[in-house]
């Protein structure tokens, strides 16, 4: 199963530059804050998230990605808010760790709509050990030293529209083309095997149904788009029960399937579940992707709270 990894790793040392780098979500439409920041002015109450996903379980070195967000309103008009995203993203020998500050300035439009403008800033922490490669040739120079702790700047921006049932947004999390491996020890001729950080394109959708007193239904996408990589595009349609327990599926254009679950535990805590099979030729060598996500909210105590929040 090595020689599998090592031939899919070198394949994406080659073309990184021209594919879609950010980590990929099932459930992106919880998990908006580490794409877009400008979700965070739409929050009325301190939200804490959770999400850890194994990508292509059973296949050595497959991507591990965890995420941690953290944001609030501030002041009592509160038009500004104030969060923290950190992303940790390994794929076999290389483990890239994000720590980004986020900021929203809301606007609102009318008593159930809001327009919010986000950035983001912070940095990126990359290392590469090449000694977990099961290597045809250890003396390989172009292998012979490892990247410890390069750091490279973020910064990006969003724009995120929302009343108590739609949301709209657009954003680009990263500005910046940063070179992701050393160039010491490679020529001029082999300048394009550099990978580089692409700017990625992001647009998300949703809307909440009421189908009853009891049934909410909410489609849902996502659209990334890369220069020099095919538009991905996930739409998803999750159905909220009794404002309790949440049933959904996705698609994911040419890569996968995922069926979601959720419970909302209480007023505050949701748990989602997500789970992808794969429709490309690695599905032989994996047993799918998982996924899961913890939200905790914190309201204010003088605030009732009517019905738990569906995205």
């Amino acid at each position: 199963m090595k020689n599998y990894f090592l031939i899919l790793f070198l394949f994406a040392c080659v073309h990184l530059g021209f594919s879609q780098q950010d980590p990929q979500y099932t459930q992106y439409m919880y998990n908006t804050q580490v794409v877009n920041p400008g979700y965070i002015g739409s929050k009325d109450a301190l939200g804490l998230g959770l999400l850890y996903r194994a990508q292509w379980a059973g296949f050595d070195g497959a991507p591990k990605t965890g995420t941690f967000t953290v944001n609030s309103p501030l002041g009592e008009l509160q038009r500004n808010a104030l969060g923290l995203s950190i992303v940790s993203d390994k794929i076999g020998p290389s483990n890239e760790t994000s720590f980004v500050i986020d900021y929203a300035y809301s606007i609102p439009l009318s008593d159930v709509s809001k327009l919010s403008f986000g950035i983001k800033a912070g940095a990126n922490v990359f290392n590469i050990d090449y000694t977990k490669l099961d290597m045809y040739d250890p003396n390989d120079w172009q292998f012979a030293d490892n990247i410890d702790n390069k750091l490279r700047p973020q910064i990006g921006m969003g724009i995120y529209f929302n009343t108590d049932r739609l949301y709209l947004g657009f954003s680009i999390p990263n500005f910046l083309n940063s070179e992701h491996y050393n160039t010491s020890h490679i020529d001029d001729a082999s300048e394009d095997a550099i990978a580089v950080e692409r700017l990625h394109y992001y647009f998300i959708a949703g809307y909440v149904f009421d189908i009853s007193d009891e049934v909410k239904f909410k489609p849902a996408t996502m659209v990334k788009w890369v220069n020099g990589s095919p538009l991905q595009a996930d739409v998803s349609a999750n159905f909220l029960f009794n404002e309790k327990f949440t049933l959904g599926a996705a698609y994911r254009w040419d890569a996968a399937v995922s069926a979601m679950a959720g419970f909302q535990l209480s007023n505050q805590l949701f748990i989602g579940m997500g789970y992808d099979f794969q429709t490309t030729e690695i599905e032989k060598y994996t047993n799918g992707s998982y996924e899961v996500f913890l939200r905790f909210d914190v309201f204010k105590k003088t605030e009732r709270i009517l019905t738990p929040r569906f995205f």
